[in-house]
């Protein structure tokens, strides 16, 4: 089967932003993004409309992922460090390397019987919520997904939707990486928004560290399916005795460590990137 071509530019892309040190950036080819106003956004379901879609969307979310599993698409092969996340109570922040679309649903599956009546809320990017229409579009609005905005007025919105859920003992998925970087193994640089809501809401980071195997099988691309095991690490806690600055930081470090560590011990090699740049946390 030959690889498609889409596939093979992004990991082109990837490899270009790897050598420059850009972790950051985008390799997806998306279109521009639209601007999520207030009024386009319902971000605790409080609308009926909203509920509905909410249900009629996971279900066939998980109906979607679970043919996926059964025909060979998306494996998992172990979870390890479960108990880390069962003895969380309350509101958490679970942080996860972000390299293929159905990421979020390999975490939601390893600790869905653990959730205990809770959800899994996602933080989205902007352009994932008002650029997809179809079915797409309405799994990105529907599936408790929580995007961000560059507008201010939504943004208010969401730190407190995201105040009143971690209350209320859910738990947030965020990838801190940013951008989606496809089947990329290592751990990128952090940015400091998960660790921001950890410590402003008093809440710990629970950080999952994904790591890969290529399956048997290839993959509607042309490539190897990558089996997965999810590893559930330690959880982090803010410090009030630091300032709060400090406190991001250091969770920051300790999170980007931790995926270091993992990285390392999974894979029998030491993290090296191709950048002549500094990278923040080596």
């Amino acid at each position: 089967m030959e690889k498609s071509q889409d596939r093979l530019d992004v990991l082109k892309r990837i490899e270009e932003k790897e050598k420059l040190g850009l972790f950051h950036e985008d390799v997806e080819n998306d279109p521009p993004t639209k601007i999520l106003m207030p009024d386009k956004v319902d971000y605790l379901n409080k609308k009926l409309s909203s509920k509905i879609g909410t249900v009629i969307a996971n279900k066939m979310g998980t109906k979607f992922f679970e043919e996926q599993i059964k025909e060979g698409q998306f494996a998992i092969k172990q979870v390890n460090g479960i108990e880390n996340f069962a003895s969380i109570e309350g509101g958490a922040i679970i942080t996860c390397n972000h390299f293929n679309a159905f990421d979020n649903y390999a975490v939601y599956k390893a600790i869905k019987p653990y959730l205990h009546g809770k959800k899994l809320w996602k933080v989205i990017r902007e352009g994932n919520y008002t650029n997809f229409p179809g079915i797409i579009g309405f799994f990105f609005k529907h599936c408790n997904t929580l995007p961000l905005s560059s507008n201010t007025d939504t943004m208010k919105l969401f730190f407190s939707a995201m105040k009143t859920l971690l209350a209320k003992g859910e738990k947030i998925l965020i990838y801190p990486e940013q951008g989606m970087w496809w089947n990329y193994r290592k751990p990128r640089p952090l940015m400091n928004g998960a660790y921001k809501f950890a410590v402003s809401n008093n809440v710990p980071i629970v950080p999952i560290f994904i790591t890969m195997e290529d399956g048997t099988t290839l993959d509607r691309n042309g490539f190897f399916v990558q089996e997965y095991t999810i590893n559930i690490l330690p959880a982090m806690y803010p410090n009030p005795e630091l300032s709060k600055n400090e406190d991001i930081q250091r969770l920051k470090n300790q999170n980007y460590k931790a995926w270091v560590d993992t990285y390392e011990k999974f894979y029998h090699t030491k993290l090296e990137y191709s950048t002549d740049a500094k990278v923040s946390g080596l």
